[in-house]
């Protein structure tokens, strides 16, 4: 495993240190971590759909009620 080293102020710490046995630090870090992580990933396949998106081209004015009742008479 890889080690990452922060500083944080001194009053955190000493509050961190208050609540050593009720809260694993590193493990509350590495979980913040991760999903941190994973959060921008979601957020850069967001993106990238959009884009996509935003590439298509326009479908004609109706299109969407047309196949609304399409799918209404079929049933």
């Amino acid at each position: 495993m890889g080690v990452y080293s922060i500083r944080i102020p001194p009053e955190i710490k000493k509050e961190m240190d208050m609540m050593k046995d009720e809260i694993n630090w590193s493990e509350e870090i590495r979980k913040f971590i991760k999903n941190k992580i994973e959060e921008r990933k979601r957020r850069k396949v967001l993106q990238e759909v959009v884009s996509y998106i935003q590439t298509l081209p326009e479908a004609p004015e109706g299109t969407a009620r047309k196949l609304v009742r399409e799918d209404r008479d079929s049933h």
